[in-house]
């Protein structure tokens, strides 16, 4: 079975930036599964990852508007430092270049910390990826058609996705 519309892919992943570093990887974790057509995963990610099979091992590079998207220098903001979640430890302050979780009205978003006050800290609000061109090593594992139920929710159940229905 081929990657479409309605199908469960599951994949391993290296993300490596411009330079080659890596900065993620899937491998010795769980694979990532996704439902594909449902904008689970980056744009560029999905298409490139469209028609492929179980077994396919491929290389894509992704510019950022097919990634996390240009940067927006205006995404800077300041706010109180007490709706920071994410420190390691009770007794960690906040620093510079550290990543951060705020609730939003969208829900949790992750943001980096640009600099610290007594009070107050001012944070990155674009996605730490933002303005970066990405390059992914891909594995596809598995293809399956996904359920019906996967389908109407738009995403993967596989018994620990964390979504309460």
């Amino acid at each position: 079975m081929n990657i479409a519309d309605k199908t469960v892919a599951q994949f391993h992943y290296i993300l490596k930036d411009e330079a080659g570093n890596e900065i993620e990887s899937s491998h010795g974790h769980e694979p990532l599964a996704y439902l594909h057509g449902a904008n689970n995963t980056l744009p560029g990610l999905e298409k490139a990852l469209t028609d492929k099979a179980t077994g396919d091992k491929f290389t894509v590079t992704l510019q950022p508007e097919e990634a996390y998207g240009e940067r927006n220098e205006t995404l800077v903001e300041r706010v109180s430092a007490k709706h920071l979640h994410g420190l390691p430890s009770k007794n960690a302050k906040w620093q510079p270049g550290m990543i951060a979780i705020v609730q939003t009205e969208q829900g949790q978003r992750q943001v980096t910390v640009v600099k610290t006050g007594k009070f107050m800290v001012t944070v990155d609000i674009n996605p730490p990826l933002a303005g970066k061109v990405l390059t992914f090593d891909i594995e596809v594992l598995d293809v399956r058609a996904a359920t019906e139920e996967e389908i109407q929710h738009g995403h993967v159940h596989n018994g620990s996705c964390g979504h309460d229905h």
